[in-house]
């Protein structure tokens, strides 16, 4: 009998599935039984019907829970979910560094669990790396949900009614999601700033048309997985007063700005945003973990003197068609490192990739730095 693997249904404010019937295909072709829970796929548009067309089953939720060796789910299953689960493997986007007694508890139950934020940022990750795959969807809607919000228009128009200044927009991080806000800003004809603490990202900043906003001095990040690290605080002294005299010239603000483990750095102050015109818009990508402006609320959009300010961590559930795709390939590219030729789960704890996502396992936390976390 092949091995089964289950797809669970998300919480009802996700709209995105961890595999779309594409991606159950590629599966089913290597020998794996794929089993869903019905309406699975009803948010990101793939019915049951398109499941099975691809070869999967439709199963009720506790028997999938009860019969696959492998479940995925995107967000952290309920402890309902958990206490069925004993020695399989779990699959999603859990937080562990932001979730640390939860993870605790997992491993006190048996569960194996293998969370896709934690893979070791490296080129040979970069097919499986779901943080970049959403945080490009999140970068590109972010642009979108500002121009749509936004008072006015964001290209310069010269009409016969007389013209019209472009948008002048301001990233605060040119990672992945802000380099996608930089290059869909472009297109829509504003005026780009990007301000980062790692000068190495200038280059492809100033390749797609925007201006970098340099402070001096700043901490190496290059080991940083591509995330923001502490400053030094005559640094973060420079950069306020560098952003807040960017922030006051510009029309709309998206800030991209997070440290693993911990609160976003705040790079936007209250008397920053009082400086912007009324009508202006603030997008903040890191409200799930405190936000880069501190007048954010998660999940939340605030009007401030005239400013909006928009806390939202989870653009890309906003284009799930999208976003379920690039999600489902990322998860197909890790499963490969777990599943041999024949369909059988193999978990190769010298690979990197595999050991370095793995949370709980055989009753223990193992990944380290989660499981310093426990002790301090």
């Amino acid at each position: 009998m092949d091995m089964m693997l289950g797809v669970l249904k998300e919480p009802s404010h996700e709209t995105r599935v961890s595999l779309l019937p594409e991606a159950v295909a590629v599966l089913v072709k290597k020998s794996l039984d794929v089993v869903i829970e019905q309406g699975a796929g009803q948010k990101s548009f793939a019915s049951d019907q398109d499941y099975e067309k691809a070869g999967a089953k439709l199963f009720q939720r506790h028997e999938i829970i009860s019969s696959s060796q492998i479940i995925l789910t995107i967000h952290k299953p309920s402890l309902d979910d958990v206490a069925l689960m004993r020695s399989k493997c779990v699959i999603g986007v859990y937080l562990p560094l932001y979730h640390v007694p939860r993870m605790h508890e997992w491993a006190s139950r048996g569960v194996t669990i293998f969370s896709l934020d934690m893979l070791p940022r490296t080129t040979r990750a970069q097919t499986m790396d779901v943080l970049s795959s959403q945080a490009n969807i999140a970068g590109y809607k972010a642009v979108l949900e500002a121009a749509s919000l936004y008072s006015r228009y964001f290209p310069m128009f010269m009409t016969a009614a007389g013209t019209i200044a472009p948008a002048k927009v301001l990233v605060l991080g040119a990672g992945v999601a802000g380099l996608q806000a930089v290059a869909t800003a472009r297109r829509l004809g504003a005026v780009v700033g990007v301000f980062d603490t790692r000068p190495a990202v200038k280059e492809e900043v100033i390749s797609l048309g925007a201006k970098f906003v340099e402070v001096e001095g700043a901490a190496d990040a290059s080991q940083a997985r591509g995330y923001a690290v502490d400053q030094s605080e005559d640094f973060i002294k420079r950069q306020k007063e560098k952003i807040a005299e960017n922030i006051m010239k510009s029309d709309i603000v998206i800030t991209t700005a997070q440290i693993p483990g911990k609160a976003a750095p705040l790079l936007v102050t209250a008397k920053m945003v009082e400086t912007m015109r009324q009508g202006s818009v603030i997008i903040d990508l890191a409200a799930s973990t405190g936000g880069n402006c501190e007048l954010t609320k998660n999940k939340q959009t605030v009007l401030h003197n005239g400013v909006t300010i928009v806390g939202d961590s989870n653009l890309a559930a906003s284009m799930p068609s999208d976003a379920s795709k690039l999600y489902g390939k990322n998860v197909v590219n890790f499963l490969q490192l777990i599943i041999d030729k024949n369909g059988n789960l193999d978990l190769n704890w010298e690979d990197d990739l595999v050991k370095g996502c793995c949370i709980t396992h055989n009753g223990e936390v193992v990944h380290e730095r989660v499981r310093s976390l426990m002790i301090g």
